[in-house]
C-alpha cells in the first residue's frame, strides 16, 4: 500500500497565520444564503471526532429568533439582579447580529471517549466554522458571554437538553471592516521539547 504525501498548500497556511476574527459589532447583513451556510456547517464538521460520536449539533438563530432571545436575555439579567450594563451588552449582541449559529455540545455515552475530548471537539466545530465563514470572505466571531452559562435562558431561549451546552455562539454576517492586528503569543515562550 503506497502513501501519498498531501501537498503543501501554502496560500492556506497564510490564510491560518493571518486570520482574524472580525467583532460581532462589525458584522452588518446579509447573512450567509442557505447554499453558503450548509457550506460552512459542512466545513464545520471536519474536525476531530474520536468514535465518530459527533457529539454537537447546530442551532441556527436568525433575526426574528435573535430578537427574542435579546429580550429574553434583558428579563434573565433582570431577574438574576445583573448589572444592567452587562445584560444590556449581551442582549445588544444577539439584536444586533445578522446571524448566530449556536454550536452544541452533545456528550454521548461512550466507554471510550471520555466527556472532555467530546466537549474539545465541539471547540473545534466552533474554530472551523470561524475559519470557514473568513476563507469564504465573511464576517465571523466565536462568542460565549454569560447566557451560553444560564440554564433557564439555554433550555427556555434555546430548547437544550440535560446533558447539552453551549460550545460557543458564532456570530456570522457581512464584514468589510478590518479590525487592527492585536499583539499575538511569543510561541518560544510556550514551547518546552523533550528530546528523551
Amino acid at each position: 500500500m503506497t502513501h501519498a504525501t498531501p501537498p503543501a498548500r501554502p496560500e492556506v497556511m497564510n490564510f491560518l497565520l493571518s486570520r482574524r476574527s472580525r467583532p460581532a459589532k462589525l458584522l452588518r447583513a446579509p447573512a450567509p444564503d442557505e447554499a453558503t451556510l450548509t457550506a460552512l456547517l459542512t466545513a464545520a464538521t471536519r474536525v476531530p471526532d474520536h468514535g465518530k460520536l459527533e457529539p454537537w449539533r447546530f442551532i441556527v438563530l436568525e433575526p426574528a429568533a435573535l430578537e427574542r432571545l435579546s429580550a429574553l436575555i434583558t428579563a434573565r439579567g433582570q431577574a438574576l439582579e445583573m448589572d444592567a450594563e452587562k445584560a444590556a451588552k449581551a442582549a445588544q449582541t444577539f439584536r444586533e447580529s445578522p446571524m448566530v449559529v449556536a454550536v452544541v455540545a452533545v456528550e454521548k455515552p461512550s466507554d471510550k471517549i471520555p466527556a472532555i475530548e467530546q466537549l474539545l471537539s465541539a471547540g473545534a466545530v466552533c474554530l472551523s466554522l470561524v475559519n470557514a465563514a473568513l476563507a469564504q470572505g465573511l464576517g465571523a466571531c466565536w462568542l460565549t458571554g454569560w447566557p451560553a452559562f444560564d440554564r433557564v435562558f439555554l433550555s427556555d431561549g434555546l430548547g437544550l437538553g440535560e446533558g447539552e451546552q453551549i460550545a460557543g455562539f458564532v456570530h456570522l454576517g457581512s464584514s468589510d471592516a478590518s479590525p487592527p492586528e492585536r499583539p499575538r503569543p511569543d510561541v518560544a515562550t510556550l514551547v518546552t521539547r523533550l528530546r528523551a
